[in-house]
């Protein structure tokens, strides 16, 4: 059995909210997903981990991650990998644009469950 081949338009997509300084825009499949998020200089996605294998590809910008105790700061042109249930968090050092592939799909950020995005402010203290 065959699925239907779907063409999406980014600029036609609904761009939603996540806090004041965190943006993204998804597209779905049955096991992969892939989400582009925009992130304002200073935005803090706090410690989190799920079950989706994560690909982020930084297209702009920067954003320094906080792994296992590493730091780690992935910058334009650059992928970080993470496997499933890895604690991460990222720090936007510049305004970043970025793509995120997760597999399987991320049904919280569907179902907007995803709270760990409210769990502390957006902005780091300098």
């Amino acid at each position: 059995m065959h699925g239907t081949v779907s063409l999406y338009r980014w600029d036609e997509l609904a761009l939603e909210k996540v806090t004041e300084m965190i943006s993204r825009k998804i597209v779905t499949g049955e096991r992969e997903m892939l989400a582009q998020v925009y992130l304002k200089k200073g935005a803090l996605v706090p410690m989190h981990s799920h079950e989706s294998e994560q690909m982020t590809y930084v297209l702009q910008g920067a954003l320094k991650f906080l792994i296992g105790g590493e730091e780690i700061t992935v910058r334009e042109g650059e992928v970080l990998h993470i496997p499933s249930w890895v604690q991460h968090q990222a720090e936007a050092l510049d305004d970043t644009f970025e793509l995120d592939v997760f597999s399987p799909i991320r049904q919280d950020w569907l179902d907007h469950t995803d709270t760990y995005f409210q769990s502390r402010p957006g902005l780091v203290d300098p």
